[in-house]
């Protein structure tokens, strides 16, 4: 099915099923440990050996010489492998760097072996006694030092760097108030529980590995193409994934060390990456130096906007693409964004929970605060002078649906926005300042083809098969309302298969598209099994109702179960997008709003509530999407308050690699989370009329927390995370 033209009124209009706050189904299967993870399956490969990796203890240089022989002499040990065993491999499109090191090193923990053993523990004692010989060689490891040697990306590393609409530099020479400030964000990582895992087993010369990704078509393609064998002899399964946030939507070692070492042993083998390869060894979210100008009239109204980003990565990496909402967000007739990307010998950068807009929203939103501040408005009025409903770059082009200004006024009346101080550092509780912050959240609406397969048996039970994933997002769950509601059956009678390869290419998880791009290919393989129904039994399609279970038609019905008869009936259907996406553009919208408390003495920060407003298209479950976006909002909380990747800038690798080092928030840490979902769909969109919201929610809450430290102590931080070593200097002391 090809989605060109608005969707009209369809069969999820119903909304019987879907947009109902629906308890996740995996649930009962998560919550009593019954879900299979891709480390857990005795149920698939009896009696695996495990395999533990060898990390480079160099970010740059060579292996000069590998002794194995003590490792290999340890009790247990079945086999080794290492690039000279594994023959010539060749390598996935999507990962920078090679997963298996020889002779050259590219960064830090880049694997250069894997010990195979009967049991983990004999795996890991044997692995500390392989050693290796390195050359090494110079690196770069400080994005501020390598700066003036960024370069303008390739457009292979990206196809449109920079973009410009009228004379910027004149426009904010003579704009009246002017703003031009630089500001920083760290590395971060994705940090999630589950960590990279992989059991991988060969039959002949067909390979399946069970693992932790959220693209399944992704990851089985690349895996063939770094073994050089035909992807129809690979098979990945990933059912249920521990967290993802954009660190498993790529090939990473794990899976290729297990396939390797289970070829080597002759046996399953199984593979976890340790937490320390999880931050040096797969992706993480590069940092950036980000410099901001904006220049508008003494009226408010923006005329002049610049936003330049500078970032890192291995040679052939891509930039993290902190400009792109600047391009969207707000009116301003001469504009120019640019990024430049050094090579840093790094850990691969790539893809974030939001990547481009979570780091560069946490820069745009200051600086429109500190702006606010210049011309003497309210940091909400400001934005609201400068919105716009159509795309700043191309007027020609509006937005499908825009209501950031909606999402800001509702969120200021529900959060008390009206008692907030105008002036810094003049609320106080005690020792407590207190203080009110407010950004705009944004996040662009990808759209990704996707397939699914429906079948409807004699019992009138419908089962989808699709290759889609659940990271913890409830795909799951909305996959199944979706299928209930197109063929007018309850959840009860709804079977979801996913995460495997050998099911229908979808979407995968991930940009945020995960939701709405794989509901619409149920939707289609939905509609295809509607009419194959219909023609079977000489019901007219466009009379045809399924509902109740049974397919209506005048003074016709019959039961779905007796439509199935003994033989079932089964569709496959994938939807692609035409080109509405270029005629419209598509976005999401939001609000954040944060009050925190600083003590007056200590700087200790504390977050007392939080509150999202979200325009994001048909929310499909409102119960799973408010858990997104609370669960973004902590990640936002994460990234404006405590989490750093601290780099050792001689050796180049990140020193805080683990749990104990790199700060996440807790429980204890939000008190108080709310969120508000604006009543809207976008026909433009898809036939589900929603977009996304996953990646929203960390969209910009960064930044108000920052403006909300701002107004509570008068001290405005532009280097994250904000910590109180940055505030101790300028608080205004004790009463």
């Amino acid at each position: 099915m090809k989605f060109d033209t608005p969707a009209g009124t369809n069969p999820i209009d119903q909304l019987k099923v879907v947009g109902r706050p629906t308890d996740r189904i995996d649930g009962p299967r998560k919550t009593t440990g019954t879900a299979p993870y891709a480390y857990e399956r005795p149920d698939v490969a009896a009696n695996p050996a495990y395999g533990y990796p060898v990390g480079a203890t160099i970010a740059k240089g060579r292996i000069t010489a590998m002794d194995l022989s003590a490792a290999r002499a340890a009790p247990g040990v079945i086999t080794i492998v290492t690039a000279g065993s594994a023959g010539q491999l060749g390598k996935g499109k999507r990962n920078t760097a090679k997963l298996l090191a020889g002779p050259e090193v590219q960064h830090y923990h880049q694997a250069v072996a894997l010990v195979v053993a009967q049991s983990f523990e004999q795996a890991r004692a044997a692995a500390q006694l392989v050693k290796v010989e390195y050359e090494a060689a110079e690196g770069s490891f400080d994005l501020a030092a390598a700066k003036d040697s960024a370069k303008k990306p390739t457009p292979k590393q990206d196809p449109e760097p920079d973009s410009a609409v009228g004379d910027f530099s004149g426009a904010f020479a003579a704009a009246p108030v002017q703003l031009d400030a630089t500001y920083r964000t760290p590395d971060h990582a994705h940090a999630m529980m589950e960590p990279h895992a992989t059991l991988a087993a060969w039959k002949g010369d067909e390979l399946t590995v069970w693992t932790s990704n959220q693209m399944i078509d992704w990851g089985r393609t690349d895996l063939a193409a770094t073994l050089k064998m035909p992807k129809e002899r690979v098979r990945l399964i990933s059912p249920y994934i521990g967290g993802g946030f954009g660190g498993k939507l790529f090939l990473r070692a794990d899976v290729l060390l297990a396939a390797l070492g289970a070829k080597a042993a002759g046996r399953p083998v199984k593979v976890m990456l340790p937490r320390p390869f999880m931050f040096n060894n797969t992706t993480h979210r590069p940092a950036t130096i980000q410099r901001i100008r904006i220049g508008a009239g003494k009226d408010g109204k923006i005329n002049a906007i610049g936003h330049e980003s500078w970032s890192g990565d291995l040679a052939e990496g891509k930039p993290e693409t902190a400009v792109n909402q600047t391009r969207l967000l707000y009116a301003g007739a001469h504009r120019m964004t640019a990024m430049r990307l050094a090579v840093l010998d790094l850990p691969e950068g790539n893809a974030m929970r939001a990547p481009g807009e979570a780091p560069g929203l946490m820069a745009l939103e200051i600086a429109m605060d500190e702006m606010a501040e210049k011309l003497g408005l309210d940091p909400i009025e400001f934005r609201v002078i400068n919105d716009t409903q159509v795309d700043p770059e191309k007027p020609d082009r509006r937005f499908s649906q825009r209501r950031l200004t909606e999402c800001l006024r509702t969120g200021a009346e529900r959060f008390g926005w009206a008692r907030r101080s105008a002036k810094p550092g003049q609320r106080r509780e005690g020792q407590w300042l207190i203080g009110m912050g407010v950004a705009a959240a944004f996040r662009n609406n990808l759209l990704m083809k996707s397939g699914a397969r429906v079948k409807l048996d004699s019992r009138g039970i419908v089962t989808v098969e699709t290759d889609m994933t659940d990271i913890g997002t409830g795909s799951y769950t909305i996959i199944a309302q979706t299928a209930a509601e197109m063929m007018g059956v309850p959840l009860s009678q709804v079977n979801v298969q996913l995460g495997d390869s050998a099911f229908p290419v979808s979407a995968g998880s991930g940009g945020q598209w995960g939701a709405n791009s794989s509901t619409a290919g149920v939707y289609a393989a939905c509609a295809k099994l509607r009419a194959t129904l219909a023609a079977r039994h000489g019901f007219n399609l466009a009379e045809a109702v399924f509902t109740d279970g049974e397919i209506r038609a005048g003074n016709r019905r019959m039961t779905l179960a007796e439509a199935a008869g003994k033989d079932g009936a089964v569709a496959e259907d994938t939807m692609t997008y035409g080109d509405l996406d270029k005629r419209y553009q598509q976005s999401t919208f939001g609000g954040h709003f944060v009050e925190v408390a600083v003590d007056a003495a200590t700087a200790e920060i504390r977050i007392r509530r939080m509150l999202a407003v979200c325009a994001a298209g048909r929310i499909l479950n409102p119960k799973s999407a408010r858990s997104q976006v609370i669960g973004a909002m902590t990640m936002g909380a994460g990234a404006a308050l405590m989490e750093e990747l601290a780099i050792d800038h001689r050796k180049g690798f990140f020193v805080n690699h683990d749990l104990a080092g790199y700060e996440v928030p807790v429980h204890a840490d939000m008190p108080h989370q709310d969120v508000i979902f604006l009543d809207e769909t976008d026909p433009i969109s898809s036939p589900m009329k929603a977009k996304g919201v996953g990646e929203l929610g960390i969209c910009g809450v960064a930044a108000a927390i920052a403006n909300a430290v701002y107004n509570a102590t008068g001290v405005r931080v532009r280097e994250y995370p904000v910590t109180l070593d940055k505030l101790l200097a300028g608080l205004p002391g004790e009463a």
